[in-house]
């Protein structure tokens, strides 16, 4: 079992019981899914931006435009941070302080670099698409120039990583277990509905196959 090595950078602190720091475990929760948080300072400022990504090996892509404050930013301090996070649960207690949820959870810390290469940049973009709804970027029209001139391309390398995952029930206190409250937990996940045609042309089409097989895997 491979595992990213701890440091004070990644070590997690607080539930250290649902941390993890094997290799194949964070990829399984990256690759669940396609939005991540990525995190920069601007101005002396802290924020945080949803972007859509996708993972190859040891790195994650994101993308935007030539002109995105977040990617600029974080290339020219040449490191970042990006977090995943799945909601598996609500866990309803007999208290509110022991309310919680079920998650699976990745903070990834490494290096960028910008992808230059106009055919390495039309693949990533591909995977991106592609982990959205797999398939999806065959159907689609090739780039065109002026698209890929206004694109930036984002190499993050991950260096070490974290993540932690609760999977478990109700924890209240001993003498709460027989109280009449109702505890349990609420399953949440990310449902597909059924597709809806875009206006025109796609109203009198057939559904592609890949993407019925998105709407009747996820619904």
């Amino acid at each position: 079992m491979k595992e990213y090595p701890q440091s004070k950078l990644n070590r997690v602190k607080r539930g250290q019981n649902r941390a993890t720091y094997d290799v194949e475990k964070i990829n399984s929760i990256l690759d669940a899914g396609f939005l991540c948080y990525v995190g920069y300072i601007y101005d002396g400022k802290p924020i945080s931006i949803p972007m859509a990504y996708t993972r190859r090996d040891d790195k994650i892509y994101i993308h935007g435009s030539t002109g995105n404050r977040m990617l600029l930013s974080i290339l020219e301090s040449e490191e970042t941070s990006i977090t995943v996070m799945h909601l598996d649960g609500l866990v309803l207690a007999r208290s509110g302080l022991h309310h919680s949820v079920n998650y699976r959870s990745v903070t990834l810390f490494g290096s960028l670099k910008k992808v230059e290469n106009d055919t390495d940049k039309t693949e990533v973009l591909k995977w991106i698409v592609n982990q959205m709804v797999p398939n999806q970027w065959d159907s689609l029209r090739p780039m065109y120039q002026k698209e890929l001139d206004r694109t930036l391309v984002v190499e993050f390398t991950i260096e070490t990583a974290s993540a932690k995952v609760r999977d478990v029930g109700v924890a209240d206190e001993p003498e709460d277990y027989d109280l009449d409250v109702w505890a349990g937990i609420v399953p949440i996940k990310q449902v597909a509905e059924y597709p809806i045609a875009d206006q025109g042309k796609p109203q009198k089409m057939e559904i592609p196959k890949h993407i019925l097989d998105y709407y009747e895997a996820n619904k």
